[in-house]
């Protein structure tokens, strides 16, 4: 019993996880002055802007480039 519930809990924690970290790709698209701008890959939304990719202190990790931002 302790094992089932083990395996339970430990596939829940890691559906879990792996939803809440997921990355979100944003199709390409046109800005109103014809500017094309490419599709890329954002951290998921959420209402924490210390995580951001964009923040300094974290790296993105499909460019590798380390945030600026201060928030």
């Amino acid at each position: 019993m302790k094992k089932i519930l083990l395996i339970l809990l430990t596939t829940n924690i890691l559906c879990f996880s792996s939803y809440s970290f997921a990355d979100t790709y944003v199709n390409g698209y046109y800005k109103k002055n014809g500017t094309y701008v490419k599709g890329h890959y954002r951290s998921s939304p959420n209402h924490n802007k210390s995580d951001n990719w964009s923040t300094k202190g974290n790296i993105n990790p499909y460019t590798g480039k380390s945030g600026t931002l201060l928030h």
